[in-house]
């Protein structure tokens, strides 16, 4: 009797579990429709990315001819970048800065036509209007620089390489309240400062530019953003339109330290495509009267955050996924279906522990055949935008290891995810229907401007649909005004924030299948 007792307790031991999950892959492996269902999953998000992709044409006009669209200049850091404003400059040699007081900020901007053919135009700056002084390698866009602002609506601020920002002091300035604005270069260091009286100066920040040359530009400077306005549909979703701003400063009392040669010059650095007669759309300007400035710039000194992203031809990828869903539920209601699941659980007595075998297989099948599918959707596809004219926003290769191996393990936690709903519903129909709409519905409401986009946000964070974010390539920028919403690409959660939601809702639907037949005989 005890001889019997002995043989039926569960065994835990390392080499049981690897039993467990060779038994579970050599079931999954010698059912031939869950085999070509999962391939099919593969080949069905390879085939819809790789469409979408050779469907999207893009072009720039020049005039009457249509050319292809130039890439924007990269910074630094291999972002794309907006280097668009006016400079008004000289060359350092060596060690020194510039200090200038800014007594003025103020602009223009362009709303809606009320007459049509007369332009609507209202006095006012943007948040993100920016005027102050600058030291840069050249005037080449996307070279590296370091500025302090006096920003709309966002005090001064400190500004390097595109994506760097750091807070000064906030409010407004005004004559009566003016600006002392200071930066100072010792070797590749810049530091910035800032005074309310010229006297008593208080340190804004620091940043190292490696590599600067030995001579750099150094001035003052004035750029404006787009006016953004989002307007939201009466049915759900929303509407950006960016329209025409400019800001100029005024400065006065500006000192220039340091081996300083040439002339003032000025440069309207600007991107975009120009007119037909090869001129500057909107101008920017400057004007001086011995050390007194105004300058006039239109544009941004910032990331570009707007264009086709590099994860667009994954746009297949849910259809794939319900392939997926529909394996894993059959997975484990087959063996419900047809009574398998007592000689399932007499190999294996544990019974966690074998549906724990079973999650971890049917996931490592999933990746492995989601990992090549994602690769080659994200890698051709790409390829075909490009040579359709299209500009793929360029982003760092570790940033395209993780949308690869990110969007890979999504659909592995997918797989796990509905076999727990299959284990916990027991029901194959209803488990289906369960996991693509907790799953794939929520991602199809919230990014297809059926939404609100606060209503949008809020599944993409509380459902597991939340794992999707895993795939957006370009990040949100704090210093930069745009239309961050589903619709476009952003995501309300970081990428691994995202992931870690869905693989929380896998885990405990997994977990409560465990108890379940735990607590219940199969």
């Amino acid at each position: 009797m005890s001889a019997i007792a002995q043989r039926s307790e569960p065994r835990t031991g390392r080499g049981d579990f690897g039993r467990l999950l060779r038994a579970e892959w050599t079931k999954f492996r010698t059912v031939r429709g869950w085999v070509v269902t999962i391939t099919a999953a593969a080949l069905v998000t390879v085939s819809l990315g790789l469409l979408s992709a050779s469907g999207e044409h893009s072009s720039c006009g020049a005039g009457p001819v249509e050319t292809a669209c130039a890439p924007p200049p990269v910074g630094p850091g291999g972002e794309a970048v907006d280097d668009s404003f006016f400079f008004v400059h000289r060359s350092l040699a060596g060690d020194g800065g510039i200090t200038a007081r800014l007594t003025s900020l103020t602009g223009v901007i362009r709303k809606p036509d009320v007459i049509p053919g007369q332009r609507n135009t209202v006095a006012g700056v943007v948040p993100w209007a920016k005027a102050g002084i600058m030291i840069k390698e050249s005037t080449r866009r996307g070279s590296p620089y370091a500025a302090v602002m006096m920003t709309g609506e966002h005090g001064v601020r400190m500004q390097h390489d595109f994506t760097h920002d750091v807070a000064g002091r906030p409010g407004g300035v005004s004559r009566q309240s003016a600006r002392w604005l200071r930066l100072t270069r010792s070797g590749d260091t810049l530091t910035g400062y800032e005074s309310a009286d010229g006297a008593n100066w208080t340190r804004i920040g620091t940043s190292s530019l490696a590599g600067l040359p030995a001579t750099v530009q150094v001035g003052l400077f004035a750029a404006s953003p787009g006016d953004l306005t989002v307007t939201q549909g009466d049915l759900g979703g929303s509407t950006a339109a960016v329209r025409f701003t400019e800001a100029t400063g005024e400065f006065d009392q500006v000192k220039l330290d340091g081996e300083v040669s040439g002339a003032w010059r000025e440069d309207d650095i600007r991107g975009g495509p120009l007119k037909p007669d090869g001129s500057v759309h909107h101008p920017g300007r400057a004007a001086r009267s011995g050390d007194t400035f105004s300058v006039t710039g239109v544009g941004d000194i910032a990331p570009v955050i707007e264009g086709p992203f590099a994860e667009r031809p994954l746009g297949g990828a849910p259809a794939g996924l319900i392939l997926v869903i529909v394996v894993a539920v059959l997975f484990i209601t087959a063996e419900y279906r047809h009574g398998l699941i007592r000689v399932t659980l007499l190999a294996g007595p544990c019974r966690g522990r074998t549906l724990a075998a079973k999650a971890l297989a049917l996931g490592l099948v999933t990746f492995a055949a989601a990992l090549p599918a994602v690769a080659i959707t994200f890698l051709v596809g790409g390829r075909i935008l490009r040579a359709n004219g299209n500009v793929i926003l360029p982003v760092p290769v570790l940033t395209q290891v993780r949308v690869v191996a990110g969007m890979a393990a999504v659909f592995a936690l997918v797989a796990v995810l509905a076999l727990a709903l299959g284990a916990l519903l027991r029901r194959g129909v209803a488990a289906v229907i369960t996991a693509v709409a907790v799953i794939v519905v929520p991602l199809v409401l919230a990014t297809t401007s059926i939404l609100p986009d606060s209503a949008a946000r809020w599944l993409l964070r509380v459902t597991p649909a939340a794992g999707f974010a895993v795939q957006q390539s370009i990040p949100e920028y704090a210093h930069v005004l745009s239309h961050y919403a589903p619709t476009a690409g952003f995501y309300p959660l970081p990428p691994w924030g995202g992931l870690a939601v869905l693989a929380g809702y896998a885990a405990l639907a997994l977990g409560l299948a465990v108890f379940r037949l735990r607590r219940r005989d199969a």
